[in-house]
């Protein structure tokens, strides 16, 4: 009898287990059009509509397992959100669209300042930097006092003081 419960206990936790693996959102657009603006939201495997269309101005994520990229209609922030539409953090905003996920991560803003996160949406490396570049490898040139320079169509970084991170924050030496 004992050895019937726990089998029974065991296969409901990996029923259980396996089902949250298995969901995910999917962009859905009441539009011909994938610009921003265009009506879309998200729906569940099943077909339920799970983040209303229209809540964002626009959505960068075709399919949401753990994090999803969308534009905030207030404010035109990136912001990365959970499959309940959670915001997690703000997207460091890189030539009008989220930045790119370089060695597995991408920046995020907190209070003007950049930090890393990774594609599950787990923060790696919290928002601290004045100016960031993305990892290249597994380093990425950061500073705490920099200067963005504009030359009316382009921005750039200046600094005196650039060094290098690590993938988990650590300061490496030249």
């Amino acid at each position: 009898m004992k050895k019937r419960i726990a089998g029974i206990v065991i296969i409901c936790l990996m029923v259980a287990c396996t089902s949250n693996k298995d969901y995910y959102l999917v962009k859905f657009s009441l539009s011909n059009s994938d610009k921003t603006g265009a009506s879309s939201g998200y729906m569940n495997s099943k077909g339920d509509l799970i983040i209303p269309v229209g809540k964002y101005d626009y959505c960068f994520t075709d399919t949401i397992r753990d994090l999803g990229m969308v534009v905030e209609k207030e404010t035109g922030r990136i912001l990365g959100i959970d499959r309940n539409a959670n915001e997690i953090f703000e997207v460091f905003k890189y030539d009008n669209g989220p930045d790119f996920v370089e060695s597995g991560l991408f920046r995020i803003l907190k209070n003007g300042k950049i930090g890393y996160a990774n594609t599950k949406g787990e923060v790696i490396i919290e928002p601290q930097f004045e100016c960031a570049y993305p990892f290249e490898g597994h380093f990425a040139k950061v500073s705490n006092t920099c200067k963005t320079v504009n030359d009316g169509e382009y921005t750039a970084w200046e600094s005196e003081h650039w060094y290098r991170i690590s993938r988990d924050g650590k300061r490496v030496k030249n």
